[in-house]
Parts: structure tokens; C-alpha cells; sequence
């Protein structure tokens, strides 16, 4: 029964949230009927008998305050440090800058498809700075996609390639890194190095090949014939300009990156005597792009208004991401409460799926719900609360359980129609989302089952 009726909750929640239903309220609500239906039925409370209010209905207001006040002070505080920079940095050109400075050296190549994948990997590194898929996508969109489409590649092809440039989310300073780090116990510098980077060098190969022999296919049987332009003539009527800062200083590329240089240079990884987190980082990061700012403009008291945006985008953060999290919590531990995860586990282990049938049951489970959700986050931020308990009563390293699942979140992403990176991608180049993620989900199936199978093989 508990099993019943966590299926009808889960794609009721599901089919909401594909309607376009605000995913935080249908979340918490989800959660809030998991956790009467549990009380009703004669389950278990969601808090511990000494935190109990007494009253169930109030037990579960009490425990999404808890989850707020626990996720604010702590985990909330990184992720909004890290967004008040990103907008920062965006706010004074210096994302921009950045990735002019990178594609230079991808003129020297000769095949457009060869630099196409070359455009691709390097986004990803420059996602290492820039952790906003859409963001990212944004900017390229007026430095990369002007080269492509001057190179002699369709519209398609050069799209596709820069809307999947942040497939997988493995910056340490990434949202969906901070939480899973947590969840796993570890650093998030220790989680991106000893396991993210290695799956992610996997991957890389296998997408930038995928995405050479798709587009390149693709391209053909579409008809389209590839002719090299003059850089300076290409047509770049759809990409809003208006979007974009104005120009900054070259210089003013060093500034994304500064924040990543402290996190791992003052880390295990190098010099130890110094003790460095993220929240210091971004600040450090947003104090030296302000003097560059007081340099560049000559104006004190510009450059310190500017600040404000640093707050807005962890005002922003808190309103959309932190509340995600809270309402993805809310909703596992209505699942956990009725029982389900408890029958799941048991009868994985009766049928002898074991630790790893579980966590590939998970993974499909979340990248079936980017898909339909066009969210990595939602489902990721819903589900991975389980995979502590999970992996406890199972023997599977907690990080062994969450890395693939949070890396599929952000691979399946990029196939889904509806999700920003590939509207924003598809809006300025004129295209349909649909013929996009026609081209964009073969390198993306691609990395999902090397991703997969690397995580396990590497690690389990």
C-alpha cells in the first residue's frame, strides 16, 4: 500500500511540475500529503520523539523549519555566495571576457567539426568559472556561435554543441556539487578532484566524438553544405546583444577564476597552512573585481553600488534554489516516513538488485524526470536526500550513490525541450528546441552511459 501510494504521489508531483506547476509548492506539498497519509496509516513521524510538537500537523511545519534554518546557515550560505559572484561577474563583463580570451585559440584548428567539439570541450572547462548552464550558453552564443557558423557549420550543429557545454555540473564551487559533497561527508574540492574529475575525463572524449560524428551526419543528411564565411559577415541578427554586458578589459578575465584558484590552491591539493571555504573565496573574488571596477570606471562610488547586485543574486538563490532543496527534502522525507524507501530497499535486496541496482534505479529515475521536468536540480535536489540512508543499509559508498546521480541530472538535462539552457540556446539562434535536443541527444545518451559505467567502474 505504501508502495501504491507513493507511485500515485510521485507522478502526481511529476505531472504537476511537467504542467509548469511551481516545483517548490507542489514539492512541500507532495511531501506534506506523503507525510498525513504516513501519520494516518500508522507510520512513522517526521521528527524524533524528543522534537515532536505534539501534534503531527504541526510536526511537519516544524520540520521544514528545521530543514530551513539547518540548509540557510550552512549549505544555503555557499550556494548563495556563489551565485551573488557569478551575477557579479556577469553584471561587469568579466564572464565575457573570459570566454574571449579561451575561443582565440580554437581559430588555429581547420575542420569546423573538429573545432566544434574543440568549442564544446572548452566550454566545459570554462564552466569550471561560469556554473550557470544558460548563462554560459548565453555568452557563447555571441563569441563561440558567430566562429561556427563562420567555420561553414549549420545553425543546428553549432547550437547543440554550445547549449550542452555545461552538461555535467562539476565545478566544486556548483550547487549540485556543494550538496552532494555534503550529503557524502566530503569536501567539495575532495568530491570534484578525487571523483568528479575522473568520471568527467571520461566523458569528455566520448561527447566531443559523439558531437563531431552527429553533427557532422546530421548536417549532411539535412542537406546543409558546408561553406566558409568571412568571420565578419556572419549573420547575427538573432542573438540579443541587448543581453550581453558591454566589453570589458581582457584583463578583467582573470576575475572568474580567481575564487577556483583559492579553493584548490589553499587545499589539500597544495598549501595547507591555510585554511581556505568557498564563502571566503567568492568574497575575496567579488572584493577584487570591485577594485578593478574603481580602477576601470574612476568611480568609488560606482563601483561600490555595484555591490548590491553581489546580494541580489543571493536573495535570488535563497528564493529559487534554497527553497528548491528545502522542498525536495520535505519531499523525500515523506517517502521515507510512509515507508516506500524502506520496501524499495527491501525488496531490491530480496530480488537481488543489491546496492548497485538501486542506484541505477535512482539514476533512471532522475534522468527520466530532467527529461520531463526540463530540471536537473528538482529531481536531483528531491531524491538525493535518500541516498545516505540508502547507502547505509545497502554497503554502497554514499559517493559512490550520488555522484552518477547528480551528473545524470545535468546530462539528461540538456534532452529536454523545455529546459532554460536550450530555450535561451534555441531563442537566440532562431531554431526550434525540438530539432535542438535532436541533435543535442546523442552526445547526451552518450554521456550518460559513460558516466555510469565510469563512476563504477572507477570507484565501486
Amino acid at each position: 500500500m505504501n508502495i501504491l501510494i507513493s507511485l500515485i504521489v510521485i507522478l502526481w508531483v511529476g505531472t504537476l511540475i511537467y504542467k509548469k506547476y511551481k516545483a517548490q509548492a507542489v514539492l512541500l506539498l507532495g511531501g506534506m500529503i506523503l507525510m498525513t497519509t504516513a501519520i494516518l496509516l500508522g507510520y512513522d513521524s517526521p521528527l524524533a520523539a524528543k522534537a515532536q510538537t505534539g501534534s503531527f500537523f504541526f510536526d511537519m511545519y516544524e520540520y521544514i523549519r528545521s530543514v530551513f534554518s539547518s540548509r540557510a546557515a550552512k549549505l544555503g550560505l555557499n550556494i548563495m555566495a556563489v551565485a551573488g559572484f557569478a551575477r557579479y561577474m556577469d553584471h561587469i563583463g568579466a564572464s565575457r571576457a573570459l570566454v574571449n580570451l579561451t575561443i582565440k585559440p580554437l581559430l588555429a584548428l581547420k575542420s569546423p567539426y573538429v573545432v566544434l567539439s574543440a568549442c564544446w570541450a572548452l566550454g566545459m572547462v570554462i564552466g569550471l568559472a561560469i556554473n550557470s548552464a544558460s548563462g554560459l550558453a548565453m555568452l557563447l552564443m555571441v563569441t563561440m556561435y558567430p566562429i561556427l557558423i563562420a567555420l561553414g557549420v549549420s545553425k543546428l550543429s553549432a547550437t547543440a554543441a554550445i547549449a550542452t557545454t555545461l552538461c555535467l555540473d562539476w565545478s566544486p564551487s556548483d550547487t549540485g556539487t556543494i550538496f552532494a559533497a555534503e550529503l557524502a561527508g566530503i569536501d567539495p574540492v575532495t568530491y570534484w578532484h578525487s571523483y568528479q574529475v575522473p568520471v568527467a575525463l571520461c566523458v569528455f572524449p566520448v561527447v566531443a566524438i559523439l558531437h563531431y560524428l552527429t553533427q557532422k551526419y546530421m548536417d549532411k543528411r539535412d542537406g546543409h553544405i558546408v561553406q566558409p564565411q568571412v568571420a565578419g559577415t556572419v549573420n547575427t541578427d538573432n542573438v540579443d546583444q541587448s543581453k550581453i554586458e558591454d566589453k570589458a578589459p581582457a584583463i578583467y578575465a582573470i576575475l572568474p577564476i580567481i575564487p577556483l584558484a583559492l579553493i584548490l590552491s589553499f587545499s589539500d591539493l597544495w598549501i595547507t597552512t591555510i585554511k581556505m571555504n568557498i564563502i571566503v573565496a567568492m568574497f575575496v573574488g567579488t572584493s577584487i573585481g570591485m577594485v578593478f571596477q574603481w580602477i576601470r570606471t574612476r568611480s568609488g562610488k560606482a563601483a561600490l553600488a555595484d555591490l548590491q547586485i553581489f546580494f541580489d543574486g543571493m536573495g535570488y538563490q535563497m528564493a529559487n534554489v534554497i527553497s528548491l532543496i528545502v522542498a525536495g527534502e520535505t519531499f523525500a522525507k515523506g517517502l521515507m516516513v510512509i515507508g516506500a524507501i524502506d520496501a524499495l530497499i527491501q525488496g531490491s535486496q530480496t530480488s537481488g538488485f543489491g546496492g548497485v541496482g538501486i542506484t541505477l534505479v535512482m539514476i533512471s529515475i532522475i534522468a527520466i524526470s530532467s527529461v520531463v521536468m526540463g530540471s536537473g536540480n528538482a529531481p536531483f535536489f528531491a531524491f538525493a536526500n535518500l541516498v545516505p540512508n540508502i547507502a547505509a543499509q545497502t554497503g554502497v559508498a554514499t559517493v559512490v550513490m550520488i555522484l552518477p546521480m547528480h551528473f545524470i541530472a545535468s546530462a539528461a538535462r540538456a534532452i529536454s525541450p523545455i529546459t532554460a539552457v536550450i530555450v535561451v540556446a534555441s531563442g537566440m539562434a532562431g531554431i526550434s528546441p525540438f530539432d535542438l535536443v535532436k541533435r543535442t541527444a546523442i552526445p547526451m545518451i552518450g554521456a550518460c552511459i559513460t558516466l555510469v559505467v565510469a563512476n563504477f567502474v572507477l570507484f565501486y
